[in-house]
């Protein structure tokens, strides 16, 4: 399986701790430059992520050829375009993202999209995490990541938390 990341996905797990899980689960985990360089950037200057190190595990592949309907999206950053970009160059599986607006872009190119709710989903159901349950926690807490309610119970009740 051929994953792509972006940033907040990537970033998030490594607050928790679990930036190793992506290859675990997907297997080849891509992403673009500007993924890299937007890490790279936040974990030197947000407090909330200072001294993170990108994961080496995570391939950086590109830039990639950027289609017309993405670079005229003004509702995406930089780092969410190359990502989607990339994912229909290499034709992974899916991307890891989280934003709404870089969701829908990539299912409207037929590109399946995975937030990091699903991830940890994916995880504990593999036996690689005990429980999401304070992974989502933390995430609201330390990351200021917001999950809504409704999200949150439907997560918990996937995994029987």
């Amino acid at each position: 399986m051929i994953v792509v990341t972006d940033t907040s996905v990537v970033l998030n797990l490594c607050l928790l701790g679990h930036g190793g899980l992506l290859p675990t689960l997907f297997g080849v985990v891509l992403a673009p430059p500007q993924v890299k360089a937007d890490f790279i950037r936040l974990a030197a200057s947000d407090a909330r992520f200072l001294g993170l190190s990108f994961p080496a595990s995570i391939q950086i592949a590109g830039p990639p050829l950027i289609p017309a309907q993405l670079s005229k999206n003004r509702r995406l950053h930089a780092g969410e375009i190359e990502a989607i970009a990339l994912a229909v160059q290499e034709n992974a599986d899916a991307i890891l993202m989280d934003e709404r607006a870089g969701r829908i872009a990539a299912t409207a190119l037929g590109i399946r999209s995975i937030g990091i709710v699903g991830i940890l989903i994916e995880a504990k159901e593999s036996g690689l995490i005990a429980a999401i349950r304070p992974l989502l926690e933390r995430l609201q807490v330390e990351a200021g990541f917001w999950i809504s309610a409704s999200l949150l119970q439907q997560a918990l009740a996937a995994v029987n938390e």
